[in-house]
């Protein structure tokens, strides 16, 4: 399968690798392309670059996606039917969004986000912006708006947690957190209320008298929403292991990257994830490299003439050497690879992604590919 293929007939697409090798900007493409061939699509982003921000016209910190305009879409013709949204991810929105979700009631939610220990929630759980990607990956899958769902990843050796995230969160207020502070914590004896106590004093005594009891309050409130949480852990790693999933690992000619890249999709194979290949990005394995120089020489007059053939001679040998490292690259990158796997180049666009025809353009030249 190809890469259009791909974007037509998956339903989430999660693109993985380390920082820096053009993940998010190879994520926008993408949906570019596929809105383009006339799917309904929403990019997730982490933290796009400024002048990516503004050529999707991507609206920081947004509570709701933003619809890419249709007149900036196809500005190349008329109208289709695919249309695409974007959304930064901002894990404060995305935790009041599953609050609401999986309270009984409106009351019940309000319970939870008005209360003063709620906006710290997210600084005891590790990894926010993982639990952030799983929450509201499981939650726009579940709303079924979208054809088509790409995932930009966190930039790190951990983003793959996101698919333990929403476990990690349940398993941390269930075992540190609801034995010491829930209502019914199913332990009785002197020595575990002594604990109790003991904790309580203590949290009384640095943040104030009644912060136990306010903890008591909130983890009360809070432990309604485990069985929520972990349905939806159950949910996203189904979803993300069936046919209609796809891994793509995004990487670069860098050797440090390359190195990730081989990480990333042995990581993604011990947890039994779909793993559907390779975009070797900012790479001139798609180039041929510059014309021979040597057509010049007839057209030198002169020893300035003469100068110049030899310069763009030796520019042309560098340029020529860079491709052919790069397709070896991708050779190595090919080898081995499951079946229906592909490994694909990206051009090195430079600054043709300054403005939205450039997401164009590199996701034609993807799809194509």
């Amino acid at each position: 399968m190809n890469l259009d293929g791909m974007l037509r007939d998956k339903r989430v697409i999660v693109l993985c690798g380390a920082g820096g090798v053009g993940k998010t900007t190879t994520a926008a493409a993408l949906g570019v392309a596929a809105a383009r061939a006339g799917r309904h699509v929403l990019v997730l982003t982490i933290d796009p670059a400024r002048r990516l921000a503004e050529a999707m016209g991507l609206k920081e910190n947004g509570p709701e996606p933003t619809t890419v305009p249709l007149e900036r879409l196809y500005a190349d013709g008329p109208p289709g039917e695919g249309r695409l949204d974007v959304w930064m991810l901002e894990p404060r929105v995305v935790f009041e969004r599953m609050v609401r979700r999986l309270s009984a009631t409106e009351s019940a939610a309000r319970a939870i986000l008005d209360h003063r220990l709620y906006r710290f929630l997210s600084e005891l759980v590790a990894g926010v912006q993982e639990y952030a990607a799983a929450e509201a990956l499981d939650g726009f899958l579940a709303d079924g708006h979208y054809d088509l769902i790409l995932l930009d990843t966190p930039p790190s050796r951990h983003a793959l947690d996101f698919l333990e995230a929403p476990g990690r969160l349940a398993r941390f207020l269930d075992d540190r957190v609801i034995s010491l502070f829930g209502p019914d914590s199913g332990r009785t004896g002197r020595l575990w209320q002594g604990a109790q106590a003991l904790v309580g004093k203590v949290l009384d005594g640095i943040f104030g008298g009644g912060f136990a009891q306010e903890m008591r309050t909130f983890v009360g409130a809070f432990g309604g929403l485990f069985a929520g949480i972990r349905l939806h852990t159950e949910r996203l790693r189904e979803r993300l292991t069936s046919k209609d999933a796809a891994f793509l690992l995004v990487t670069s000619p860098e050797a440090a990257a390359m190195r990730e890249a081989t990480f990333f999709r042995d990581a993604l194979q011990a947890r039994g994830l779909p793993f559907a290949g390779y975009v070797l990005n900012r790479s001139w394995a798609r180039e041929d490299g510059l014309a021979p120089a040597a057509n010049l020489k007839p057209h030198a007059n002169n020893t300035a003439d003469t100068d110049a053939v030899l310069a763009l001679e030796h520019l042309a040998g560098v340029e020529d050497a860079r491709a052919k490292a790069h397709r070896s690259l991708l050779d190595r990158l090919a080898e081995g690879l499951p079946l229906g796997a592909l490994a694909i180049a990206a051009p090195d666009a430079g600054a043709d992604l300054e403005d939205f025809r450039g997401l164009v353009h590199l996701g034609d030249a993807l799809t194509v590919a």
